[in-house]
C-alpha cells in the first residue's frame, strides 16, 4: 500500500480537546516532527480534520 508522510507545522497549544489526539494519534505531538503512514481513508480523515495543523509531504 502506498505511503504518506505526514508533518506537523503548528502548535497544538490552545486547540480543541479532538485535535490534540487526532495529531497524538498520527503520531506527531511536536513542530517540525514527520511520521512515514499508510494512506487509507482513516488516515486521510485524520489529516484533513487537523488540516491546519499538519501538511503532507512529497516523498
Amino acid at each position: 500500500m502506498a505511503k504518506i508522510v505526514v508533518k506537523q507545522y503548528r502548535s497544538v497549544i490552545g486547540r480543541p480537546e479532538a485535535q490534540r489526539k487526532v495529531v497524538a494519534a498520527l503520531g506527531l505531538g511536536r513542530i517540525g516532527k514527520t511520521k512515514e503512514l499508510e494512506d487509507t481513508p482513516a488516515v486521510r480523515g485524520m489529516v484533513a480534520k487537523v488540516s491546519h495543523l499538519v501538511e503532507i509531504v512529497e516523498k
